[in-house]
């Protein structure tokens, strides 16, 4: 695999299921499993999965810094 690509499809197999998750669980705590909920489901993932993707990239290099410093400490 082309390491240039790497980080962008490894992100992407992270933040796709957990943001799947996400949404299923925020509908069916908030609305249940009424008539549409399929339909609430799939806009609430449509919106999550391009903003969790983007915070991805701000997140996780400032969270493997924070765990070297932490991990170091020891």
């Amino acid at each position: 695999m082309n390491k240039k690509y790497f980080k962008y499809i490894n992100t992407l197999f992270v933040v796709f299921p957990m943001t799947l998750i996400m949404a299923f669980v925020g509908i069916v705590r908030n609305y249940g499993f009424g008539e549409d909920w399929v339909w609430k489901f799939l806009k609430a993932w449509s919106v999550m999965l391009p903003v969790a993707y983007a915070a991805a990239f701000v997140i996780i290099p400032n969270a493997r810094k924070l765990a070297e410093k932490t991990a170091s400490r020891s």
